[in-house]
Order: C-alpha cells, then structure tokens, then sequence
C-alpha cells in the first residue's frame, strides 16, 4: 500500500500526546482528591511503557489483564500497556475469582493488574497463564518507578490490538472481543461529532465501571480532543444530579437503571437539581423505555437525550437524536455517519419497509474479532459485516426498530413472538418498575411467555390486571401465560438483563 511519507499510525497514547501539547498543566482526569495534568498522566502512560518493556519484557501481541474498580490508573495502564503492542484484557470486578482467572487463561494474560479489593480476594488462588500480579497502590507506583529507564518505544501499527473487553455472557461464556486503536479511535471521532459534548472546553462525568466498554470509552473521548473528565467510584442518584446541576459538565453515559433511581429521589432534590446545563446524555446498554422518556425530556431539557444503539462487537450503529425522543417512539434512531445498515431476511435478501429481518453493520468502527474463536469470528462476519443476531425493522423515513434478540425470539404454535413488544407495552404500566419476557418450553405450544416484573407497587398489581392492561393493544397470543413478581432482575455491570438466569429459573 502507498503512503504518504509523513504517515504514522495514530495509536491511543499518541493521540492523547498530541491533546496534551494543546495545555499540558489543565487537568484531564480528577478522581476524589486525586488529579492529574495531562502532562503528568503521559508522563506516567511512558512510565508503564517503559517498565513493561523493560521489567515485564512484553511483547507485542501478548496480553494483560485488568481488574479494578474505578480510578486514575486503570486509564493509564490501558493507554500505557498497549504502547508496547500487548492488548489489555478488562474484566468486569464483580466476577467470581474462579470466572476471574478463566478469563485470565482465556486471555492469556502474562500479567493482572488488580486493586486492593481484588488482591484480598484472589490471594490464595493458584494462577495457570498469570506469573505476575501488581495491585494497585504502593506495589504499583514502585513498580512504576522501573520505568524510569529508557526503552525504545517500539513502532505500533494502528491495527493492533488495543483492549479485549470480555462479552458480560449474557449468553453464557464470555468472549474476548478484540478492539483496535484505529477503531477506537474512529469511534471517538464519530462520538464527537454526535453528542458535541467533547470539545477543549468540555468536562465528561464518568459513572460508569471502567470494565463496561463504554466507560473506559467515553473518558478517554473526553481526554483525546482535550477536555477533562471526572471519575466516580459508583452511581449514586442524588450525587450525580447534585454534580450535574452544580458541577460544570457537559455530557454524562448513563443506562436505563439510573433515570429509575434518579426519579425515586425525593421532591425536594429533584427540584433543585432540575435542569442541569448539559449538552448531551448518552443512554445505551439497555433498551430506555419510552414511558420513561417524557419524564427525561421534561427534567432534564429537550435538547440533550440521546439514545445510542451499539454492541461491542459492532460499536456505534445507530443514534437517537433529542428531536425524534417523542416523535419516534421505540426507534433507535439512525445509522451513524460513516455506518451503513442492513437488514435482511434469512435466505440474505434485504427487508422491505416495516419487514422484521437480523440487522448487519459495515463501519470503520467494527471490532476485529473474537480472540482465539475463528468459527465465532466468521459466524459474526458476512463479507465485511457484522451481526450480534438483533431484529430490527425500518420505517419509510429510515429509522431503526429494535425487534429483539434472534435468540429470544419465541415460536408459539409455528408464530414468531418479539418479547420486546411485550417489554415495551408492559413497561408502561405505571406499577411496573422492570420486566423481562422470556420462552419457556411447553408440550402443547412449543413454546409459552412467562414475564418477570418488578413492581413499583406490588399491592396495586395483580397477574389479571396486566393483561387487562393488553387488551386490544396486544393480541392474545402474545399475552404472557405465566406471569411472576420478582425483586429485581438479574443483570451485568451494564445494565443488561441476563435472560438466560431467568430460564435456569
């Protein structure tokens, strides 16, 4: 391939080298008491480089992992060590030590990088692929400090592997998928474009775990055009408003489960946290129900809801925007820029205007890969495009509906059942708080609905009375058979559901 001469590959810490030169005393990333300059963040991000190279004698293409609640350093190190050319794997904390080293074996992974909580936790364990464990704090910053001798940084292509997150298993095992700088980087590019809330001048509030893809994601966006970014420990409603409204920011990523906590505070708090001088919130993970959005609207203004459809195998697809929260309800929105989508029938043939079909994406921002699963890796691709087995139909205006899930797709007496139609009518009961449909087997039909639902008020709800609540709105045969109360749902660090404990119920 002919290049320019002056060409270099753009790597995560190079393009946050040249952010930096903008300001390098501003401070990009605060954590509790804790700051750090961008100055001194890349000095650090060359510090780990460097005593990976050096110490740990990394190579390029091997891996690490990391499991670490939220702080400074498990940024650093996920810029830091793939400047060697290794990957970092993120492994969601609230695994089990026995999920957290299979994890660890599947990765690979030479070295764990773990937090003090998790050292206590995995301090008797027998590691197989791991010959080194660095918990952060005192152990970390002395290792650190062998860093401190030169290394030549070695030329990283930027095609290499950056980060392999591990799938949450909403259907069982997880699965590394292995992220590219460059199409990380074109996902941060494409994010700013959008949301306009990642400017030199902007500040990202940061709630999110940093295993959940996006919130490793969206801080760095904020760090990579040279804004500064604000990391939490955990989500706690009434603090988030209290900084949204007296803090300065200008966008947040959230997922349905937190506007549920933040209109459970009381009277008093939302009043005076109403209206927050935000440009943009990003809401992903899982589906935001419509009966909730004209509640978001009216609080938090209607100029800055997005509703973001993704995977992390397929990045960004499509987008949300404020002007259509009301006007489409139970859309997606439209495909990014730089993002084309398709949806087609089984036998590969498109879908007509409002035809239910399994949605495909083709953009730069694609994911390269399952690591160390070429069946699962070529299963997800077709000739460039990739697939996570979603439902969808198109309207006559091209905006995207999310059907369901392929594989939660029910078959009842040979008819095909989106329990995500279901989902969405019954979430709009004012005593439902969460619901998820499922399939489960049965003799006569092949397959029967049974909803679980949380409910705001179990005293005002009865089996009955939801599907009274249906009736002609939702035909007959959609109507769950089997209808049970639960306290909570069982989901991931990111707010997904994890329909597949609900059938081992």
């Amino acid at each position: 391939m002919n290049r320019p001469e002056a060409f270099f590959g753009m790597t995560i810490g190079r393009a946050l080298r040249e952010a930096m030169l903008r300001d390098p005393n501003k401070i990009a990333i605060t954590h509790g008491s804790s700051r750090r300059s961008y100055a001194e963040f890349l000095r650090r991000i060359d510090l780990i480089r460097n005593a990976a190279l050096t110490d740990l004698h990394l190579l390029p293409g091997q891996n690490v992992a990391i499991v670490s609640g939220n702080c400074i350093e498990y940024l650093e190190i996920v810029v830091g060590i793939p400047e060697t050319g290794a990957a970092v794997a993120t492994i969601n904390i609230r695994l089990t030590p026995e999920e957290i080293l299979a994890i660890c074996d599947d990765a690979q992974a030479r070295v764990l990088f773990v937090d003090a909580s998790v050292a206590t936790r995995l301090r008797h364990q027998a590691f197989r692929s791991v010959e080194r464990v660095i918990e952060i704090g005192a152990p970390f910053e002395a290792w650190l400090e062998r860093g401190a001798a030169a290394a030549v940084r070695p030329p990283i292509d930027e095609n290499t592997i950056w980060t392999i997150p591990y799938t949450s298993g909403t259907t069982g095992r997880p699965k590394g998928v292995m992220l590219s700088h460059r199409a990380r980087l074109q996902n941060f590019q494409a994010k700013a474009e959008e949301f306009a809330c990642f400017g030199v001048d902007d500040k990202f509030l940061s709630i999110t775990p940093m295993n959940h893809g996006p919130g490793t994601s969206f801080a760095l966006n904020a760090l990579v055009f040279g804004g500064s970014v604000e990391l939490l420990d955990s989500f706690d409603a009434q603090t988030v408003l209290q900084k949204l409204k007296f803090g300065v920011f200008s966008g947040i990523f959230t997922v349905p489960t937190h506007f549920h906590a933040f209109f459970a505070l009381d009277a008093a708090t939302l009043t005076r946290c109403r209206r927050p001088p935000l440009k943009a919130i990003i809401s992903n993970a899982a589906p935001l129900p419509q009966a909730l959005k004209p509640a978001i609207v009216d609080y938090f203004g209607p100029d800055v809801l997005h509703e973001l459809y993704s995977s992390t195998e397929t990045s960004l697809v499509c987008n949300l925007r404020p002007v259509d929260q009301l006007r489409k309800p139970g859309s997606v929105g439209l495909p990014f820029r730089r993002t084309s989508v398709r949806i087609v029938r089984d036998e590969g043939s498109h879908c007509d205007v409002e035809e239910v079909g399994e949605l495909y994406a083709r953009s730069p921002y694609l994911f390269s890969g399952y690591w160390n699963l070429a069946a699962e890796t070529a299963a997800a691709f077709d000739d460039g495009w990739v697939s996570v087995g979603d439902l969808a139909r198109r309207d006559a205006e091209g905006y995207i509906y999310i059907v369901g899930r392929k594989k939660d797709m029910v078959i009842s007496g040979g008819v095909n059942i989106y329990p995500r139609e279901i989902e969405d009518l019954l979430a709009q009961h004012p005593a439902v708080a969460e619901i998820a449909v499922i399939g489960v087997p049965d003799e006569k039909w092949g397959e029967r609905l049974r909803a679980f639902i949380v409910s705001h008020d179990p005293l005002a709800i009865t089996p009955d009375s939801l599907r009274r609540f249906c009736a002609g709105r939702l035909a007959a045969y959609k109507l769950p058979r089997e209808i049970v109360f639960v306290s909570a749902l069982p989901r991931d660090a990111s707010g997904k559901v994890l329909k597949h404990e609900l059938r081992s119920r």
